[in-house]
Parts: C-alpha cells; sequence; structure tokens
C-alpha cells in the first residue's frame, strides 16, 4: 500500500449542524422526540420521479454531506482510480453470455468493449458448413442510455413469434419501469408505452399482448393487466387486484410458456394463480387460498402442476404435484418428500425431468429426478442424482433457459476463488459441458488463494458459519486487516460466490470474510425465523459473535475490522456500529435502513404494511414497539466514540429513502464523543441500486475501498 493511498484529511470541518425541529410523538405511553423528522420531505414522492423536487433546506443538507466526504476522502482519488483500473482491468469488456436456444434463433445478451449497458442480440440457430451466424441487435443498451445520468433496462422479452421485443426502462433510479414494444423488422418502438411498472412482463401465446404489474402512486405493486397491442393504455384490462397495503402482487411465465404465473405474496406467505397464456380473455385462476404462514410457489407440466411448499410442517419446504383441473390442496400427492435440515430451495421443470436446487449443512447441491412421460407424476423408478462440487464453500444456481423440451439444464458454478463457470449439463447422458468461464484479462491465479469454511458460536450456543478468503501466503498472525460482510433479513442466504472486486482488498493483505448469520436461510429456515421479528437481536449477537470468532481465531485484530452491510444488512451496521464499537476499524453501510422505529410507525409509508411481518408493527403491539426501539440504529446512538463511518444514500430510493442515513449521519455527529469522521455520500441520480452503468459503479466500490483502506491504516485517528 502507498502512502498517498493511506491518506485522508481530517482538518475539514464537517457540515454544519442541521438545525433542531423537534417532533414528539407518543406510543404505549412512551414519547418519542425525534429532531430530524423534517429532513423527510413531505413531497418524497414527487421526488421519486424528480429529483429537482427536493426542497431546498434539505437539498442544502445533503449536498454539504457529499462536499464533505469528497473534501475528507481527496487524498484517496489517485487510490480510487487506482482502483478502478485494477478492477476495470478484471472486466472482459466485451463479454457476452452463452446463447439460450429458442425456436430458430439463439437469444443472449453482450457489452460492447467500453460500453456501460447491454445489448441484447440473436442469431440464427443453425448454419451449414460450420459458418458463423450473423448477429443481431435488438437492443442496444448504450445507445438508448445516452446522455442519461441514470439508465438502466428492467427486462428485453422476445415474443413467441420472435418478432417483437418487449422491453422496459427506469431512467431515474426510482424503480418506475416503462415498457415499449420493438418491431424486429422495422427496428423501431412502437407508439405506445406502458408507464409505471415493476419492469417485468408476460407475452401471451399467440403475441398480441402481454401482461404487467402497475406500480401505484405509493409505489405498490398491486395490480395485473392485460394490454394488447395496438389499444390505448386505458383500455387495459385488470386481471387481478390486491387491496390489502401488507401484500405485493408479481407475475412471471411458467416454464411450460402455457400459462403466467400470479403470486400475491407478504414476507409469511403467498398465493398463486394460473392465467391461460392461450386465452385472450383469460382469468387468474386461484391454486390455494393463502393462510398464515403458508407458502408455496409452483411450475405446469401437461396436465399437472409442481408445487414447492411448506405445507404440513414442512419448514425446509417439499414437493407436490396436483391435477391441472384441481390444483387445491386437497389434491396434492407428495413428489419429493421433506427432511429436516435439507432446505429446497429452488426447482425447475423440463419435459421430462425435475430439477430441484437444495442447501444442506450451508453447502448447496442440484438435485435431478427423472420423469414419467406425459402427463404423469412421478420418477422412472431411477434414483435421483446429485450435481455438486468439492470445495469448501461455494455457489450454484440455475441460468436462463428458454425451452421446456430439452434435456439441457444450464446452471453456473462459482467460489470464492473460482471464477463463474456456466455448464450445459445433459440430464439424459449425465454428461457436463463446460460453456463459459468467467475471463479475467488482467490475469487470476485461483490456486494463489485460500477460502475456509468456519463456525462461531453464537451468544446462545448456535453456530454461526463463516466464508473466509484470503492470500495463500498471508501470514494469520492476528494483524491482517478484514473486510466483514453481513445481511440477515428477509431468508436471504449470503453465496460463497467468486467477485473480481474483492480482489483489490485481498491482494492488498485483507481477509475478506462473510458472516451467514440469523435472518437468512443458510442454515434452512430456522435460521431465518431465528433472526427476525422479536428473536430480531439475534442476528446482531451473531455478527458480534463472527468477529469476536475470527479475532480469537488469528485472522484479525480488535480494531482491525471494517464491516460492511446495505439495506437491511446497513440496519445490521447500525446495530453493531452501537453495540460494539470497539470491534471496527471503521463500518461502511449501504442505502442503510437505520431509522427502523419511525418507519415502522408510519403506516402511510408504502414499504411499511408488508414490512410488520418482518419487524413487528409497533404501532399495535407494545412489546414489538419495545424491540424495535432497543435495536433501531437512529434510536440508539449514544454519548460515547464511534469509529469511522461511511453511509451511501441514494435520492431517489424507493425502498430506504434518503432521509433514512441523513437522520442517522447528523444524530450521530450531534451525540458521539469522539472518533468519526461520520460520512454520508448521496447518489443525487440513482436509486437503491445506486449507479446504473456497470464501470460507472466502479466509482462507488472504489470509493469503499479507498475509506476501507484508511480506516486499517490508522489515518483517521480519533477526535475529541
Amino acid at each position: 500500500m502507498t502512502k498517498e493511498a493511506l491518506a485522508v484529511d481530517l482538518d475539514i470541518a464537517p457540515p454544519k449542524p442541521v438545525e433542531k425541529r423537534p417532533s414528539a410523538r407518543t406510543f404505549h405511553g412512551t414519547e418519542i422526540v425525534d429532531d430530524y423528522a423534517w429532513l423527510k420531505a413531505a413531497n418524497w414522492q414527487d421526488v421519486l420521479r424528480n429529483p429537482e423536487a427536493l426542497p431546498t433546506d434539505i437539498r442544502t443538507a445533503v449536498e454539504a454531506e457529499n462536499a464533505y466526504v469528497a473534501a475528507v476522502l481527496a487524498p484517496t482519488e489517485m487510490l480510487q482510480k487506482n482502483l478502478v483500473a485494477e478492477m476495470r482491468a478484471r472486466i472482459k469488456e466485451d463479454d457476452a453470455e452463452v446463447p439460450s436456444p429458442d425456436g430458430e434463433w439463439l437469444y443472449y445478451a453482450r457489452h460492447r468493449q467500453g460500453g456501460q449497458h447491454p445489448l441484447f442480440c440473436r442469431k440464427p440457430r443453425k448454419q451449414g458448413d460450420g459458418e458463423e451466424a450473423d448477429e443481431i441487435v435488438l437492443l442496444d443498451g448504450d445507445a438508448e442510455g445516452q446522455g442519461k445520468a441514470f439508465f438502466e433496462i428492467g427486462v428485453a422479452r422476445h415474443a413467441p413469434d420472435h418478432v417483437k421485443l418487449g422491453w422496459s426502462l427506469d431512467d431515474k433510479g426510482s424503480e418506475f419501469y416503462v415498457i415499449r414494444v420493438r418491431d424486429l423488422d422495422s427496428d423501431r418502438d412502437a407508439d405506445e408505452v406502458v408507464p409505471d411498472t415493476d419492469g417485468n412482463l408476460v407475452w401471451m401465446s399467440d403475441s398480441s399482448g402481454f401482461y404487467y404489474v402497475r406500480v401505484d402512486a405509493n409505489h405498490r405493486t398491486s395490480q395485473i393487466f392485460r394490454h394488447l397491442l395496438g389499444t390505448d393504455v386505458k383500455d387495459d384490462v385488470l386481471v387481478l387486484e390486491e387491496l390489502d397495503p401488507a401484500w405485493f402482487v408479481s407475475i412471471k411465465r411458467c416454464r411450460s410458456r402455457a400459462y403466467a404465473l400470479a403470486t400475491i405474496s407478504d414476507h409469511d406467505a403467498t398465493e398463486c394463480y394460473l392465467i391461460d397464456l392461450a386465452d385472450p380473455k383469460a382469468e387468474a385462476r386461484l391454486v390455494e387460498k393463502r393462510r398464515l404462514g403458508f407458502r408455496y410457489d409452483v411450475e405446469h407440466r401437461g396436465e399437472r402442476l409442481y408445487i414447492r411448499t411448506n405445507a404440513g410442517g414442512a419448514e425446509d419446504f417439499k414437493l407436490v404435484t396436483a391435477p391441472l383441473a384441481a390444483p387445491g390442496e386437497a389434491n396434492w400427492v407428495g413428489e419429493v418428500a421433506y427432511r429436516q435440515g435439507r432446505m429446497i430451495t429452488a426447482f425447475t421443470l423440463f419435459k421430462d425431468y425435475l430439477v430441484w436446487l437444495e442447501r444442506e449443512a450451508g453447502l448447496p447441491r442440484i438435485m435431478v429426478r427423472p420423469l414419467r412421460s406425459g402427463d404423469l407424476a412421478g420418477d422412472l423408478g431411477a434414483e435421483d442424482y446429485a450435481i455438486a462440487f468439492d470445495e469448501e464453500a461455494y455457489h450454484l444456481g440455475f441460468e436462463r433457459s428458454l425451452e421446456f423440451d430439452t434435456p439441457l439444464l444450464r446452471f453456473f458454478y462459482a467460489s470464492m476463488t473460482t471464477p463463474t463457470e456456466v455448464y450445459d449439463y445433459d440430464l439424459a447422458s449425465r454428461a457436463r459441458i463446460l460453456r463459459k468461464r468467467q475471463t479475467i484479462p488482467s490475469g487470476h491465479d485461483p490456486a494463489a488463494y485460500l477460502t475456509r469454511r468456519l463456525f462461531a458460536n453464537a451468544p446462545d450456543g448456535q453456530s454461526v458459519p463463516i466464508s473466509v478468503l484470503y492470500r495463500k501466503n498471508l501470514q494469520l498472525d492476528g494483524k491482517a486487516p478484514m473486510l466483514l460482510y453481513g445481511y440477515g433479513a428477509y431468508g436471504a442466504a449470503i453465496p460463497a460466490s467468486f467477485s473480481a472486486n474483492r480482489l483489490s482488498l485481498v491482494d492488498r493483505g485483507f481477509v475478506y470474510a462473510i458472516a451467514h448469520i440469523r435472518g437468512g436461510t443458510d442454515k434452512g429456515w430456522h435460521w431465518y425465523t431465528d433472526g427476525k421479528l422479536e428473536k430480531k437481536p439475534n442476528t446482531f449477537g451473531d455478527f458480534v459473535a463472527v468477529a469476536e470468532h475470527l479475532i480469537e481465531a488469528g485472522f484479525t485484530g480488535a480494531g482491525r475490522i471494517v464491516a460492511q452491510g446495505g439495506s437491511a444488512g446497513g440496519m445490521l451496521m447500525g446495530a453493531i456500529f452501537n453495540r460494539a464499537p470497539e470491534l471496527f476499524a471503521g463500518i461502511i453501510a449501504d442505502v442503510p435502513f437505520v431509522d427502523v422505529l419511525n418507519t415502522m410507525l408510519d403506516a402511510d409509508l408504502p414499504l411499511t404494511p408488508p414490512e410488520w411481518l418482518e419487524w413487528g408493527n409497533p404501532i399495535a403491539d407494545p412489546q414489538a414497539f419495545a424491540t424495535i426501539k432497543s435495536y433501531s440504529p437512529y434510536d440508539n446512538v449514544d454519548a460515547k466514540s464511534y469509529p469511522p463511518l461511511l453511509a451511501l444514500g441514494g435520492l431517489t430510493d424507493p425502498r430506504v429513502t434518503y432521509w433514512e442515513p441523513l437522520k442517522w449521519v447528523t444524530r450521530l455527529r450531534a451525540t458521539m464523543t469522539g472518533g468519526g469522521p461520520i460520512l454520508l455520500k448521496t447518489n443525487m441520480g440513482a436509486g437503491h441500486g445506486g449507479a446504473s452503468g456497470r464501470f460507472d459503479r466502479l466509482a462507488e466500490v472504489a470509493l469503499e475501498f479507498a475509506f476501507a483502506l484508511a480506516c486499517v491504516s490508522g489515518s483517521f485517528r480519533a477526535k475529541a
């Protein structure tokens, strides 16, 4: 590490303290006073669509924070440029997906050299005499996004007739997607535009129209419409509507292509409907009605449905089948039995095969079952077989497959040392064909690195998995710096996958670790339920236990760890920031959900009612109020010394609104007795996912890495 890389400017004064405008409310006999509630703009919904609508006094506060970050980290600008150059050198700029066959065509996305956005392409499937087929560019993301500060393509889906392309775009970062339809013969978009969607669409079988989900003014996905090409959007037919604000609607196409699957879900349960894609006047047909804690998802094959469900106490899920004509639970028949400790995380169907992804002891494997021909359920008498790998920690998943009547399963494999590999697997012959290995143009030797699987003991005795990556020649003497990542919410399992970017830290002597804490499903569904609602504090205890274990095992030392998490993981960062600041050299909190109590007390915010199943309803439940109040990062800022903090937000973020990190850093500076600095960078033209271009994203990562390097170098000295 060079000397200039570690420098920061601590002589820069923080922004002028934000004015306190106390706002008091009382719940369950407890008064809550919020000095900075006014930083939530009254017109915040308008700001999502037009960032220029942000009131001047709030804009002044946000811009002052951005200027402070730029000034403090200005001495690291060269380091940041070097980091961007390193990370970009690991990207194959003209990379392309493995083409996916569909009818007479091969479809794929690729990037051009220097391009920020994908190009969606196709070429003829068969060519004589070994000739290379000519590529046809269906949609040029670079051209469409030219001149836009933010531009993201949601989907690009060709119609069954292969003559039309439905595609969606978001040019604000606020996740209000516009759907357009392109004629592939003329290469021109039709005049009709479908606004305010979630970005997804499902084509009807005859390509005369499509189904989509409309997003309302409160950013809720509550309605599914059918749009017929050539008609006015105002004439679109409402097919399914959910009035309860705690439930959200989504839609996808079944693998068989015969039906669209509409799913209504909250954080606890699901309800599924089938929409016949061949019927121009189809109605949504219920599979099984919702009930508390009941979850299921559906695929279609012939005259039967295949269903993954937790019904009957199958906490980690089982697979059943049902007749298409009578799909209710009363007619469900077992296909893959429930086995405790083996979680079925996903499944897919082919004409002759059932394939599912399961995780046991924290490691994934793909399972295959041959099916009877025709429309009957059940196996052929052949044993199920597994596709698995031997590394201590790795990641497996299904790749996109457009065809149903095929023996080829496409899947990917990666580990923390092994770049992503894409395979075509012949389900009949069991032959595995490597179709693509992620290229690292600047070079990468997996043998130079080690990946480990460790376990820490949580305060209640639970064993918490840890995935660790470091260079093989690193001396583990308790002095190595570490970046420790965690999430722990919504049942999301964090995979031990490959990241070329993190090598910029690992090659500088960092240990990189992932804490597979409760709140995720890394060890099964109970791992999730043990980290939500009244048990949410387990998530924070697990993360601290992982940090302490890594210190005791000599992988790092106290005050040498930079912790990182985003969104709900950013809330984790705020909680451990308050709980055990002495363990950490610094904290990186990406779009952090830190104003938990106030947000969960605001039933008018669109995402609040559905979130009560994850965090609890503090309005109605005094115990939920007390639990959330006990850990909400914003409400537990204390008069003590804190390590350096870098928080990142997005002005048009509809999920974690910009005012949460803004209020948090404001209260921290007004309350803390020493430490810091406390930094907040708000992207003024992006939302929850940050910058949209693949190279623009690197600048955000470089800022975080430069901050982490400064933290462990001692560049941030304690302040009085």
